[in-house]
């Protein structure tokens, strides 16, 4: 009787520490569980957010383009739809719209939306100038998530938005059917996206922890274990009898991301552990060799699983370095282009130079000719003793040599390397030096100039050299166009204002391709010649947009025209 009552307590002493082995090993394992769920939820979150993004950042890009502002003929609609339907077929997107401040379409590449947005939350959100999104089902049952960015007017108010709208369906193709359930839900509590169709359009109901088709009872309980939710559920083959619940807010989309991990690995891994800790206590005694190979066979299983971990550590070291090397390498490849483009100005000043140097070197010579004649002149009159006439001959060399000094120094100043910071610049100034430098070649090819600059600087945000540079690109440009011609005229105007714009118009041709007039290597000149490498406009399109000013050509009934806006600078901004 007393063998029996000790088999009893010793098997129910077994039982109870069976029972803990379990409750802790399934806890354990449950917190790794979570740790793997939180990741991957992390990965899908991600994923969708990336991809989302992608029709974010088309719609802010296409708000911009200069094709769909100004839509003032039937041409350029048609040109705005064809460029719609274009970006809206390599990217997969159901539709790319424009429209106008009360919602009206004015070109689309499929106008799926019958010819009007308005009520939109995402229009209406970028009708405050924000860049708004919205998501919800089409009337054709398809499911929708739609970003608007609003489009500026010169004066800087809403004047419509580009809305893109994306099929919900194709982003998730690429990661549907992955091993663990995800799904999110908006803010109405509806599943709208998810990698387990049977789930889309389930509803969480106001304090309702789970989700459910509309109007339809499902199996559903909800416990915790420690700090962890678990799910009881129901909800078909595809989906884990109990599984472990994590959630995840999703700000940037509206959505919240919700993940359901099978436990069933971890309850048989804690089954597992407490069978291991039973068998050990009964055989503990008698089969102490068994007790002993299990334990080795324990080890083992541990040293397989530190060795994977060290496997994985190592790789993702690995991973980690390299991903060092490639930004390190990003960096250098950006410094590199930097150097490029600060040696291809360079280059362009001087291959400018180069043209203008017959023109200078004449400019050059004929003052010291002069200075010349009148020093000979100056010493016979002192021969003669008639000194106001020779002073009157050294006052003239003196202007000479101003003159000379003048032209050096502008010379030199275009021929370097400017390296100072963006400035207050007088406009002035600057157009009086370009004009300055091309003045002998422009007389050379019996080009007119008409610049009447006027009295008060005009004051802009810039760099004096690389804007020196600009004007001098644009005149030896117009210059070249009008090679061969009878009468040609070029007319430079500067017109003041809030937004300070210069435009330099000539009597040529005009522009063959308005809009690949500054793609570099873009040239309408002989191929082959040395002004035929298309990188003056190229170069100077680079240098306006880097003082946050704006260029453009366009032809004119007489020729070519081309405009460049830059940004003012008052005395107290500039200190």
């Amino acid at each position: 009787m007393q063998r029996f009552w000790v088999i009893v307590g010793f098997l129910c002493a077994v039982g109870l520490l069976s029972a803990a082995v379990w409750t802790y090993g399934y806890r354990q394992a449950l917190s790794q569980l979570s740790e793997k769920a939180a990741a991957d939820l992390a990965l899908a979150s991600d994923r969708l957010s990336s991809q989302l993004q992608v029709y974010q950042e088309l719609a802010v890009l296409m708000a911009g383009h200069p094709t769909l502002t100004g839509l003032d003929g039937d041409a350029q609609a048609k040109d705005a739809q064809a460029l719609l339907l274009e970006v809206a077929d390599k990217t997969a997107a159901v539709d790319v719209l424009l429209v106008d401040r009360g919602g009206r379409v004015l070109a689309a590449a499929h106008d799926v939306v019958d010819g009007s947005v308005e009520g939109q939350p995402a229009f209406e959100r970028a009708m405050q100038g924000a860049l708004g999104s919205a998501h919800g089902v089409s009337e054709g049952g398809v499911r929708i998530y739609s970003y608007a960015a609003p489009v500026f007017a010169p004066n800087g108010r809403v004047a419509g938005a580009v809305l893109v709208i994306a099929d919900v369906e194709d982003i998730e193709q690429t990661w549907r059917g992955s091993t663990e359930a995800v799904f999110f839900v908006d803010e109405g509590g509806l599943v709208f996206i998810s990698n387990r169709s049977e789930l889309l359009f389930w509803q969480r109901g106001p304090g309702q922890v789970g989700v459910s088709p509309s109007g339809v009872d499902v199996d559903f309980a909800s416990v915790r274990v420690g700090s962890h939710e678990l799910w009881r559920l129901g909800w078909g083959p595809y989906l884990p009898r109990t599984a472990l619940h994590l959630a995840r807010d999703l700000p940037v989309i509206g959505l919240t991301g919700e993940v359901l991990m099978d436990v069933t690995p971890a309850q048989r891994l804690a089954a597992l552990q407490a069978a291991a800790v039973a068998a050990i206590c009964l055989a503990f005694g008698a089969f102490l060799y068994l007790a002993t190979e299990r334990r080795r066979a324990l080890a083992d299983a541990n040293t397989v699983l530190e060795s994977r971990v060290e496997q994985r550590t190592r790789a993702l070291t690995a991973a980690n370095a390299a991903l060092r090397r490639e930004v390190a390498e990003r960096q250098e490849a950006e410094a590199a282009l930097k150097r490029a483009q600060a040696d291809l100005v360079q280059a362009g000043k001087l291959s400018a130079l180069g043209q203008m140097s017959a023109g200078i070197s004449h400019e050059l010579n004929q003052p010291l000719m002069a200075i010349r004649q009148f020093a000979d002149n100056g010493a016979a009159f002192l021969d003669r003793g008639k000194d106001e006439k020779a002073g009157e001959n050294l006052g003239r060399i003196s202007d000479m040599a101003s003159r000379m000094a003048r032209i050096i120094k502008n010379l030199r100043a275009f021929a370097r390397n400017e390296s100072e910071p963006m400035g207050r610049v007088d406009l002035v100034q600057v157009l009086n030096t370009a004009v300055e430098l091309t003045e002998a070649r422009l007389r050379g090819d019996a080009v007119a100039l008409d610049w009447h600059p006027p009295q008060a600087p005009v004051c802009v945000w810039g760099g004096e050299v690389r804007l020196v540079q600009v004007f001098v690109n644009l005149i030896n440009n117009a210059a070249d166009a009008m090679a061969g011609q009878v009468g040609k005229r070029i007319v430079i105007s500067l017109k003041p204002g809030p937004r300070p714009s210069v435009s330099v118009r000539d009597t040529g041709p005009g522009i063959a391709d308005p809009d690949r007039v500054f793609e570099p290597f873009y040239s309408t000149k002989t191929v082959g010649t040395s002004e035929g490498m298309g990188l003056g406009l190229s170069i100077s399109y680079g240098l306006v947009q880097s003082f946050g000013g704006d260029i453009r050509g366009a032809n004119t009934p007489d020729g070519a025209e081309f405009t460049v806006e830059l940004d003012p600078c008052a005395k107290d901004e500039a200190a």
